[in-house]
């Protein structure tokens, strides 16, 4: 599968968006349950990308898709949906420094998952970093 340096812009900037994620939903639910406030992010985030993808022409008719990819792609919305109701929850009631980077630690689970479901294969260097990252969440989320 070949490959391009261009998936580093798009992933540093998914970086940058979540991060405001995080503060601005921070603020946005001090005086609202989270359960609503997760309804509330969706349903914007609906209407962004119906008009994203209708402006840039991408609309394609979704019963064309074949069935696994609706599988895929459903198992993947109830996934994102339980994450957001969790990530709410946790900003809720902790501190967005802290719910964030335990939040990352995601970044290992996706490269276990893949090793083990996608047969990708991490290098020593990057297996390290992600060890670097989960050591960096147990020392933020470890209370003295």
């Amino acid at each position: 599968m070949a490959t391009s340096s261009g998936w580093f812009y798009w992933a540093l900037m998914s970086a940058v968006f979540a991060a405001l994620t995080a503060i601005f939903a921070k603020i946005g639910i001090q005086n609202v349950d989270s359960d609503l406030a997760t309804l509330i992010r969706t349903a914007v985030i609906i209407v962004v990308l119906s008009i994203f993808v209708v402006v840039t022409g991408k609309w394609t008719d979704p019963r064309q898709l074949a069935p696994r990819t609706w599988l895929f792609l459903g198992l993947s919305g109830l996934a994102t949906g339980a994450s957001w109701v969790c990530y709410f929850r946790a900003l809720k009631i902790g501190d967005a420094s802290k719910v964030a980077p335990v939040d990352k630690l995601s970044l290992l689970l996706v490269a276990i998952f893949a090793f083990t479901f996608l047969g990708e294969r991490p290098s020593l260097r990057e297996w390290t970093g992600m060890a670097m990252v989960a050591g960096g969440v147990l020392v933020l989320a470890i209370k003295r």
